[in-house]
């Protein structure tokens, strides 16, 4: 078996170009399966097996979520091994995914960004890129681990947008407000002479790319000094962007775009968020509410 998971990450490596944080869940789902099987050989393998292995994972408490994470990836396990001839017949296709749970994604109210982004004060480089990183997430809607990666050259500031590689190594092209480019703008006329040399738009205190940690350390930051409510994360703000745009009239395909979903079913689940609001508005307006 470690034969063929080595394979199939170098699949996911080379053919797939996927992110080496993607990679990395892979190997440890099937590290895990691995273990389970104790050394059993992969022709073994069958629904049976995949269903006791299916009742361990519940019997840990793991959250259907996580579970079905982990029989995706081995229905892209099996589905390699079958199409590299490894395997004759696939065990998994029978097996079912556990039932999603509907928890609704946290997000903050136009006046908490507003709160949140005023937390910060410009005193100095530092703060001036704090504001930026805070400015451009939720103007754009991006994912943290999207962020880290802009360069300054991905900045388009005569035509307001920002080329951003999402998952899978995919360029998307991401509208971005005046107001974080105002911001942006600000940042790099104070950045340090000797980091100008550095392609990152977002440095740390050493001058280099700054990281997903140093983002959330952040956020957490001035959260609380905003005394926002707990929880929040760089991902709120990507929620709190769609569920604004959803608000105020953006139709459903277009926030897709711009979040950089595959699936438009991903992107419903900020239609519970909207839904809310529309209630308020029928209650309000209705005659026979």
């Amino acid at each position: 078996m470690d034969r063929y998971i080595e394979k199939f990450i170098r699949y996911l490596e080379i053919e797939k170009n996927y992110s080496k944080y993607t990679i990395l869940n892979y190997k440890l789902d099937l590290e895990g399966f691995n273990k389970f099987l104790g050394g059993t050989a992969l022709e073994k393998i069958d629904y049976l097996v995949l269903r006791k292995y299916l009742a361990i994972l519940k019997e840990k408490n793991l959250k259907n979520r996580t579970v079905s994470r982990r029989l995706s990836t081995l229905r892209s396990f099996f589905k390699f091994l079958i199409r590299e001839g490894y395997l004759k017949n696939n065990p998994i296709t029978s097996l079912s995914s556990p039932k999603q749970e509907k928890s609704l994604p946290l997000f903050l109210t136009e006046e908490e960004v507003t709160k949140l982004i005023e937390a910060v004060s410009l005193k100095g480089e530092r703060d001036f890129r704090d504001r930026a990183i805070i400015e451009t997430f939720y103007s754009t809607g991006i994912r943290v681990s999207e962020l880290v990666g802009l360069n300054i050259e991905d900045i388009d500031f005569i035509g307001g947008v920002v080329k951003v590689l999402g998952k899978g190594k995919k360029e998307r092209i991401v509208p971005i407000g005046e107001i974080a480019l105002s911001t942006i703008r600000a940042y790099l006329e104070r950045r340090k002479k000797q980091q100008e040399e550095e392609d990152a738009l977002f440095l740390n205190k050493s001058g280099k790319r700054i990281t997903d940690r140093g983002v959330r350390n952040i956020i957490d930051k001035y959260i609380h000094i905003a005394s926002i409510k707990q929880g929040v994360s760089p991902h709120t703000l990507r929620h709190s962007f769609a569920t604004h745009l959803l608000n105020r009239g953006a139709d459903l395909r277009s926030v897709q775009e711009l979040l950089g979903h595959v699936n438009l079913s991903t992107t419903q689940i900020y239609t519970h968020l909207t839904t809310e609001k529309l209630k308020k508005v029928y209650d309000k307006a209705h005659p026979r509410a």
